[in-house]
């Protein structure tokens, strides 16, 4: 399948008119999701649904244009292109535009993709939904209910070819359950959520996902606030987690440029304790996001943003590398 769409996505590139010097890129992707909520030992809802459609860029005469068509079909392949070439015409000229050029970076050798998820039954992805929920009850007498269980799965296929030679094509699957518990003692009541992911359902720790929520749901029961004094903070890790996707956002290539970055101009030097250093690294094949390639079909990369708390750079995509001196790092 992913063969078929990186033929798609070649077809395309293959009408650049090098000659004027336009460059076009065509991003193809398609993806098959299923989605299941219980409630009180009960389907909710269940819904399954298969998307697919092409995305093209073109640049002309510094100028860019986008346009995308949600189906695969020829001719609306065609349109999609014609309208992206229309739409260059009306944007603003600008130097740095440009596609990106093979970088010689090898992708890396990535398991994401399990066939077989597509012959799981329905049956069986709801069965999930209801045994995540009755497990959530079960973890914790003073679980009183279960405000949501959830089961959801995609599998996704995507391809990109560019006039100016990149050619990449990826597949993985991606599965989850998750609980969101409500615990109480008298007339408190705290809540918490539990998850697992996975790359198949029989990858999927239910019991890990409902004591993530019996736990989170019971550990705040009876808890009151301390006066205020000056503490040593010690973070749940999905908070840390949190903190940290903030942080980020302001490690971006993009925000430096716009000025949303306290981190502009402090490469090289201190930026937090001596002890902290922070990765970006989509070719973990354990991190949910992984990728062999980014969006723009450049092998993705392991990047050490923060070293030994020295910042040592920031996430570029192509445009923000060649505005900023640098070169495309995007992993995502």
């Amino acid at each position: 399948m992913a063969d078929e769409l990186l033929t798609i996505a070649e077809r395309v590139a293959a009408q650049a008119a090098t000659s004027a010097g336009e460059q076009v890129e065509a991003y193809v992707a398609r993806a098959r999701d299923t989605d299941v909520k219980v409630f009180d030992g009960e389907v909710e809802s269940l819904s399954s649904a298969e998307t697919e459609g092409v995305g093209v860029r073109v640049v002309q005469g510094n100028r860019q244009g986008f346009a995308y068509a949600g189906s695969l079909e020829p001719e609306a392949v065609a349109d999609a292109l014609t309208e992206a070439r229309d739409n260059a015409g009306f944007g603003s000229e600008d130097e740095y535009l440009g596609l990106p050029e093979p970088d010689g970076v090898s992708p890396a050798q990535l398991d994401l993709y399990r066939a077989d998820l597509a012959k799981v039954a329905a049956d069986d992805k709801v069965a999930l939904a209801l045994e995540v929920e009755r497990a959530t009850r079960a973890a914790d007498s003073r679980i009183r209910g279960v405000e949501t269980a959830e089961y959801g799965d995609a599998a996704v296929e995507a391809a990109v070819a560019s006039s100016t030679g990149v050619r990449a094509q990826v597949r993985r699957t991606v599965c989850s359950v998750y609980a969101y518990a409500l615990a109480g003692e008298g007339s408190e009541t705290q809540t918490g959520y539990g998850y697992s992911v996975g790359r198949h359902p029989d990858e999927l720790g239910v019991p890990k996902a409902a004591g993530m929520a019996a736990e989170r749901a019971t550990q705040m029961l009876g808890a009151t606030q301390p006066g205020s004094r000056k503490v040593t903070v010690v973070l749940d890790p999905l908070a840390t987690a949190q903190f940290l996707g903030v942080l980020s956002a302001a490690l971006s290539g993009e925000a430096v440029l716009k000025g949303r970055s306290m981190f502009a101009e402090r490469v090289g030097e201190d930026v937090a304790a001596s002890r902290f250093t922070l990765t970006d690294d989509p070719t973990n094949p354990d991190a949910f996001g992984a990728s062999p390639f980014d969006a723009e079909g450049l092998a993705t990369r392991r990047n050490v943003l923060v070293e030994g708390g020295v910042l040592l750079g920031f996430l570029h995509n192509t445009y923000s590398g060649r505005r900023s001196g640098s070169v495309s790092t995007l992993t995502r």
